[in-house]
């Protein structure tokens, strides 16, 4: 069903409120009384109820009327909200948004959101620190950063988490592995591999050493490294197996690595809008964040399939 009134017609109606009467309403609202009438008559019909008592008196509100008052305030608050947040927002030409997010993530989730939101507003300036998983949370939580794209590993009570999307893990090898076949892998058959993996304080170890856990599984590794661009290093070299998100690996049509799903259990991290549940964005921080949800949930309302990313690009 379609409601066929605008904003003129709620500020109508809550002016005769107001101010008691048709006539101090429509010198307000510098209206003629019967333009001002018909306002309301139109508001009255998409409602489907009386809202207003005419007395000799005064006018005042029905009860369906009482109960409209607040909503057609908040309504209206909203509304003048968002103008002036788009006014702003036009008048700060030299605005900068700075986020924080995964290296891996920065490559899948911004550049196409950030083209189309510098065609609208192509003053914006951006700054986006690539930082680790528990390196992004502390600049959230800090407030160096408008928002960021990580994983949520961290349950700290001040942060909140609007998930994108699940990356699963996968294994990394050489085409020349012994591993190198089609199909998933089961977690059990990397024991006799040497296994390259990211240091315990990395926030993805963190989430894979406690999904393995409870299955009673434990990761047993041969190399150790802090980032994730240097374990591919060390599979292309020959060095041993990898597991890493699927993000962070080589696309397909690599020549020397390729990658298989791990199952028994089949783990993911989670990746998502990170926010301080008491910060308050900036309006240009707000738009964009809202063409990044709006974009992405139009794009897949599924598990998206993501787009591996190059060596260069981790």
């Amino acid at each position: 069903m379609n409601i066929n009134c605008d904003i003129l017609d709620l500020r109508a109606f809550l002016a005769v409120v107001e101010l008691e009467g048709f006539h101090k309403a429509a010198e307000a609202l510098n209206l003629s009384q019967p333009a001002l009438t018909r306002r309301i008559q139109k508001l009255e019909q998409a409602v489907g109820a009386a809202l207003l008592e005419r007395t000799t008196r005064r006018v005042a509100p029905t009860a369906l009327g009482r109960e409209l008052i607040p909503l057609v305030k908040r309504m209206l608050e909203e509304f003048e909200s968002s103008l002036f947040s788009v006014r702003e927002l036009g008048q700060r030409q030299n605005a900068v948004v700075t986020i924080a997010c995964l290296p891996t993530a920065a490559f899948y989730f911004l550049p196409g959101v950030i083209k189309r939101f510098n065609e609208i507003y192509p003053q914006i300036r951006f700054r986006i620190l690539d930082l680790s998983a528990n390196d992004g949370l502390q600049s959230v939580a800090r407030g160096e950063v408008e928002f960021g794209i990580s994983l949520m590993a961290s349950s700290d009570p001040q942060l909140q988490f609007t998930p994108l999307m699940d990356d699963p893990f996968v294994l990394a090898c050489r085409r020349d592995h012994p591993l190198a076949v089609e199909g998933p892998l089961r977690w059990s058959e990397l024991e006799p591999h040497r296994l390259i993996t990211v240091g315990r304080t990395s926030g993805n170890r963190t989430l894979l050493d406690a999904a393995l856990a409870r299955s009673n599984l434990r990761l047993q590794w041969f190399y150790e490294v802090t980032h994730l661009s240097t374990s591919l290093g060390l599979v292309e070299a020959g060095l041993g197996v990898s597991v890493l998100p699927r993000l962070a690996t080589p696309q397909s049509n690599h020549p020397f690595i390729m990658t298989r799903p791990l199952i028994e259990p089949e783990v993911s991290r989670p990746i998502g809008v990170v926010q301080r549940r008491s910060g308050r964005l900036s309006p240009a921080a707000q738009r964009f964040l809202d063409m990044l949800l709006r974009e992405w949930r139009d794009e897949d309302q599924g598990t998206p399939v993501a787009e591996p990313a190059t060596s260069s690009q981790l």
